[in-house]
């Protein structure tokens, strides 16, 4: 983005912390809760997990680019296959941290993605930039978009067709789910829904194991370059500018490590700075990413949905002003007590949760603002939200500010 574009951006910014009543705050005018000389790492090397997927971008180029070493640490990038992985080495302790599934971290914590475990959410990485991919076999049958695809699935038996998602808690699978239930199709008693990894997903279609599937990038684009999928929906068609990927870590682990929390968030926020300061930076980044060590494939397949240039393999062709973000001023890192709230509310749709939790309580546990706010100090020039909560409409018309949870949770007509 040019002068422009980041004026317009943190112009949006402030007026979205008035609207909410809160004013905007940059972190040189706020009292910092560590001092110069007294904040050294307690760890220099930190191991952060990641999946191969486009929003790791941040992770890999705060390591590439060297961010890490102004903060005193050395970030290592170490990839993992599944999220199933990630969730298993960050409790185990392998991993430091990691690029992980905002609703993974959730889970984790309430005990419905693993053994109970405290967790924390030091910074969000990403906004939107997954899709909903559909077999391009289902053109044949007349399914173009979600409405074509619900006359199919009324037409055969429940269970028929298979949906993928990346995990049971995670955000692709609130995608699919809400995708599926706006248009009037049960993601549990109409179609059949599995777990595959995203490295797995285009094989698996190609091989005819699922008719569509939600992921992150590249493996949408790689469906239709391969000619086996097409777009159905962007996630940021169902909730623009959404929370996606987080950094993420236990809960003792920034405890026993403060300091070195604050310098993994510091770098991370300047390597998100950096790559959507403009076009040719996010360029080099999908450069990087498509090497071996990271995402091992065709810079092309990364690079048009990296700048918002979208085809969904039908014809259709458009710039998305809501494509992948990494930074937009702060906005998209900063760790919304509602976007947690969020994931709580759907969890509970979908009887992933028995009962409502306290929302607001977990979500202020999990989020970690303190460690968030000094490292935005450290970064220097990010803008730092007085409000807690930001409010949005989804594809659905609902709309969400993290006001009344509970209710919201039970609002959908479509819920399990």
């Amino acid at each position: 983005m040019g002068d422009n574009a980041t004026t317009l951006s943190r112009r949006r910014f402030l007026q979205a912390g008035a609207a909410l009543g809160g004013a905007y705050l940059l972190p040189g005018l706020m009292n910092a809760a560590w001092a110069a000389g007294s904040d050294g790492p307690e760890q220099e090397t930190v191991k952060v997990g990641f999946i191969p997927l486009t929003d790791c971008a941040s992770i890999v180029m705060a390591s590439v680019k060297g961010f890490d070493k102004k903060h005193g640490i050395t970030i290592v990038p170490s990839k993992e296959a599944s999220w199933a992985a990630v969730r298993d080495k960050l409790v185990s302790g392998e991993l430091d941290a990691a690029h992980v599934l905002y609703g993974l971290i959730y889970g984790l914590e309430l005990g419905i993605a693993g053994k109970q475990q405290a967790m924390a959410n030091l910074m969000t990485l990403n906004n939107n930039g997954q899709a909903i991919t559909l077999a391009m076999e289902l053109t044949k049958q007349g399914v173009t978009d979600a409405a074509s695809l619900k006359k199919l699935i009324a037409a055969n038996a429940p269970g028929t067709f298979t949906f993928a998602h990346t995990f049971p808690t995670g955000t692709h699978a609130m995608w699919l789910y809400y995708w599926l239930a706006a248009a009037g199709i049960h993601p549990f008693n109409d179609v059949r829904t599995v777990v595959v990894p995203p490295p797995q997903m285009v094989m698996n279609m190609r091989i005819g194991n699922m008719s569509g599937y939600c992921v992150g990038e590249p493996w949408n684009q790689r469906a239709i370059n391969d000619g086996i999928g097409f777009t159905a929906a962007t996630s940021q068609s169902i909730w623009a500018d959404h929370p996606e990927k987080i950094l993420g870590t236990r809960s003792a682990w920034v405890d026993q490590n403060p300091n070195t929390a604050r310098a993994l968030v510091a770098s991370v926020l300047e390597a998100s700075r950096w790559i959507d300061a403009s076009e040719a930076n996010r360029r080099e980044t999908a450069s990087v990413l498509a090497g071996r060590a990271y995402l091992n494939t065709k810079v092309g397949y990364l690079t048009p949905r990296m700048l918002g240039e979208y085809d969904n393999g039908l014809g259709k062709k458009w710039h998305d002003d809501h494509g992948m973000h990494f930074f937009r001023d702060g906005e998209v890192n900063y760790p919304w007590l509602s976007d947690g709230m969020w994931f709580l509310t759907q969890h509970r749709r979908w009887g992933l949760l028995d009962s409502d939790p306290d929302y607001l309580a977990v979500a202020t546990r999990i989020n970690r603002l303190d460690i968030y706010r000094q490292a935005a100090a450290a970064a220097g020039n990010v803008a730092v939200p007085a409000s807690t909560m930001r409010a949005s409409t989804l594809m659905d018309g609902s709309q969400w500010d993290g006001s009344n949870p509970a209710a919201y949770a039970a609002s959908f007509a479509i819920k399990r």
